[in-house]
């Protein structure tokens, strides 16, 4: 799998290149529908695309958090619910799995001249994907909160408890640490990054075998249960969207949490003026002594769904390229670490920047890969209230995946 560097994602949210612009929607017929993630960058995307709506077309919309829940589904369809999905390292996997979405090759060589290299997500020589944003959870901090507590940028997840446990000793919060811990999908991803950071590896050599039940793992899971003893009782519900707004309240004084809603919590709605002043990122922290940050570096973009009329698919595709216009992204720059050609890079983005500079690792692209992360989430609720040891819980993951794997024919 050719997939975005890491390099080509590290130049493309640090430097500006030329600009190039989409000119009109040229969508005179054909039915767009887009199902997307709901934040601030999908926001503005879809908002750009739904100007298409009219003149004979017609685009709608369906922004919604749980997308990933919903899309083999709404693809598997004939015709398919949504003509466009999207799409991220690990959703389009997925997606490709059953072969539910369409190569772009045709169509980016017809319509797509304004498309920056960096967002052409090519498997075996077919553009499958193309990708708006660079994105990757980092740490975001209070800077007063710390120095009231006589502590600095936590570096290290060892940096982070310390921290913490300064903060509540002096009583300035109980629950200084928050999380996307939520179970599901959420806490699956919490469990990758920490792995990672830990220097784990997910699979035997070559197979599709899972190979975490060891020290790194047991490790990875006594970290994130020592995090979680300094955020609120309800860790296990928390998934982004309750984790910014704990963090607009003023209840928190640290999380690694995704640097697209880094522009949301500074942007003067939601919270005060004096936490927002205070609000800074940094690289995500590293873990046991290493050096690469316990994060993954993500691209979120768009695929086009295969069970659709060709027109439809056609009048999709330059929707989209109208809602990922350098044009929207330089109207937007606070929103995302844009990947399109000549926009300027946001000061929210350095948390994003410095977490790649890092050579944090992508997320793994492997067809197998979200049944393993599907299986972490949901059997480390039980090890996290304390119901079962680390070793238990990782034999749970390990035997839930083999089940799932099996089934899907990887095993």
């Amino acid at each position: 799998m050719n997939i975005l560097s890491k390099m080509a994602l590290i130049g493309a949210v640090a430097i500006a290149g030329s600009s190039s612009a989409f000119a009109g929607c040229g969508i005179t017929s054909g039915s767009v529908r887009i199902i997307a993630n709901d934040f601030p960058a999908s926001q503005a995307v879809t908002a750009e695309a739904m100007k298409c709506d009219g003149n004979g077309a017609s685009v709608t919309v369906n922004l919604n958090k749980d997308y990933k829940d919903l899309i083999v589904a709404a693809m598997t369809a004939n015709p398919a619910e949504y003509t466009t999905s999207h799409a991220t390292n690990s959703t389009l996997v997925s997606l490709m799995n059953d072969d539910l979405v369409r190569p772009l090759n045709d169509y980016v060589a017809k319509y797509g001249q304004g498309i920056a290299k960096s967002q052409l997500i090519t498997v075996d020589g077919n553009v499958m994907a193309i990708a708006f944003m660079a994105n990757a959870q980092h740490l975001f901090y209070r800077q007063d909160i710390l120095d009231a507590a006589g502590v600095g940028i936590p570096a290290s997840y060892d940096d982070v408890l310390a921290a913490a446990k300064a903060i509540k000793s002096k009583g300035l919060m109980d629950y200084p640490i928050a999380g996307t811990y939520k179970a599901g999908w959420n806490l699956g991803e919490e469990f990758v990054n920490m792995y990672l950071g830990h220097g784990g590896s997910f699979f035997k050599s070559g197979s599709a075998e899972p190979a975490i039940n060891n020290a790194k793992g047991v490790a990875t899971l006594n970290m994130m249960k020592a995090l979680s003893e300094y955020m609120n009782p309800d860790f296990l519900t928390h998934d982004s969207n309750a984790v910014q707004a704990s963090w607009e309240a003023g209840n928190v004084a640290m999380t690694n949490l995704w640097g697209s809603r880094a522009g949301a919590v500074t942007d003067g709605e939601g919270s005060t003026a004096d936490i927002e002043n205070n609000t800074k990122f940094a690289s995500a922290p590293t873990a046991a002594g290493g050096s690469t940050p316990a994060s993954t570096l993500w691209w979120d973009g768009f695929a086009i769904a295969r069970n659709i009329s060709d027109a439809d698919a056609e009048a999709t595709f330059k929707a989209i390229m109208v809602g990922i216009s350098p044009e929207m992204a330089k109207a937007n720059v606070d929103k995302a670490n844009w990947l399109m050609d000549g926009v300027p890079a946001r000061a929210a983005g350095v948390g994003v920047i410095a977490t790649a500079k890092g050579a944090a690792l992508p997320y793994p692209m492997l067809p197998y890969m979200g049944a393993l992360h599907g299986a972490a989430g949901s059997e480390l609720a039980d090890f996290l209230q304390g119901k079962e040891t680390a070793e238990q819980a990782l034999a749970d993951i390990e035997a839930a995946y083999r089940a799932a794997a099996k089934e899907k024919g990887f095993l």
